[in-house]
């Protein structure tokens, strides 16, 4: 049995975490400057090393709180990487994550700490290896899912407007939503509650502000849009 495992090649399995957020209408990623070789100087996804003792999703998690001081975050497998030159340091593959946070409540001090920004999806710079890709099937199964579970809900307030919540999904889907057909659609929704709570931010009238309640969402999970 020793001699089956020996006369095989090791390599190292890698995570790479597409950490979403939105902020001013806007979806952004999660983008570390690396300060580390090979590619020192190039920005990258967050990511590091499956250990001996986990499973890959508690890798996944690790690194995710490594790196922002979150847990408990909604997160979902994208895909295996595997290219034999994908990395130019070592044989890597690497298992990608996309995480959905809210852009208010990560650690600043440790993303700051691993030289992290967050930047624009449609202004992205050019990311090493094959982390492009990884974005790029990322955000095709985050819109995939958004369409059917009520997934965008991780990346906004506790409280927010329904011009917020318009205004992300345009942004998950990369499109307007006409208002009408929008406001129609979640009115049908018994999970999306109004509160009694008011947003004047934006004008001396205000927005009502309104929450999402999973409990009621699981009772009666029809959620399309």
């Amino acid at each position: 049995m020793a001699n089956y495992y020996s006369e095989n090649s090791s390599f190292y399995v890698g995570i790479d975490c597409i950490i979403f957020g939105f902020n001013e209408g806007e979806l952004n990623l999660l983008l570390l400057k690396r300060n580390f070789e090979p590619a020192m100087g190039e920005w990258s996804l967050m990511g590091g090393f499956v250990q001996k003792s986990e499973s890959i999703d508690n890798a996944a998690k690790r690194i995710l709180a490594e790196l922002t001081g979150l847990e408990n975050v909604y997160m979902e497998q994208v895909s295996a990487f595997g290219e034999v030159d994908r990395d130019p340091g070592e044989r890597v593959i690497s298992i990608a994550y996309y995480a959905l946070i809210n852009i208010n409540e990560y650690d600043k001090e440790l993303v700051q700490k691993h030289n992290a920004h967050w930047i624009n999806i449609n202004a992205l710079p050019p990311l090493i290896f094959d982390h492009q890709q990884m974005v790029e099937q990322a955000r095709d199964l985050m819109k995939q899912k958004a369409s059917i579970e009520p997934i965008g809900f991780n990346l906004l307030p506790k409280l927010f407007t329904l011009s917020q919540l318009q205004s992300l999904y345009e942004a998950i889907y990369g499109c307007s939503i006409d208002k009408r057909n929008f406001r129609k659609r979640i009115a049908e929704m018994d999970y999306i509650e109004k509160t009694d709570k008011i947003d004047k931010t934006g004008s001396r009238r205000g927005a009502a502000l309104y929450k999402f309640n999973e409990k009621a969402y699981r009772k009666a999970p029809n959620f399309k849009l």
